[in-house]
C-alpha cells in the first residue's frame, strides 16, 4: 500500500480531513479536530487501543513492524511500518479501529 492509497483510504472515513499541523511532508487526518492517523512515508500512527496494554498486543504480534508512538504512546498509540510485514488489511483495521476508538469520545454531537 502506498501513501497516496492509504490516504485515501482514512479520506473516505465520515468526516475525515487532513491537517499539516507541524510540517508540509508530515500530515495527519483528523475527524472533528481529533486525530486518528498519522500519515508518514513508510508508517501510519495509529490508535491500537484503549490502554497501553491493548495497544502492546500489536508489539508482540509485529515485533519490529509495530514500535510505541512518541510522546502520546501511553495513551495506546502505536506505529506502525506500512508495505513490510504487516499485512495491508491489517493495516486498513487497524485504521479503522482508530477512528471509531476516536470517535466514539467525541461528543455525540461532533460525531459525523
Amino acid at each position: 500500500m502506498t501513501e497516496a492509497e492509504l490516504t485515501a483510504y482514512c479520506l473516505a472515513k465520515p468526516g475525515a480531513w487532513v491537517d499539516n499541523p507541524w510540517s508540509e511532508e508530515h500530515h495527519v487526518i483528523k475527524v472533528a479536530e481529533k486525530l486518528f492517523a498519522f500519515l508518514g512515508a513508510d508508517t501510519v500512527g495509529v490508535k491500537c487501543g484503549s490502554s497501553r496494554a491493548e495497544a502492546d498486543e500489536w508489539l508482540r504480534e509485529f515485533p519490529g513492524e509495530a514500535s510505541v508512538m512518541a510522546y502520546i504512546g501511553r495513551s495506546g498509540w502505536n506505529t506502525l511500518t506500512v508495505g513490510g510485514g504487516i499485512p495491508d488489511e491489517v493495516i486498513r483495521e487497524a485504521v479503522d479501529d482508530s477512528y471509531e476508538l476516536v470517535v466514539a469520545k467525541l461528543p455525540r454531537s461532533r460525531r459525523p
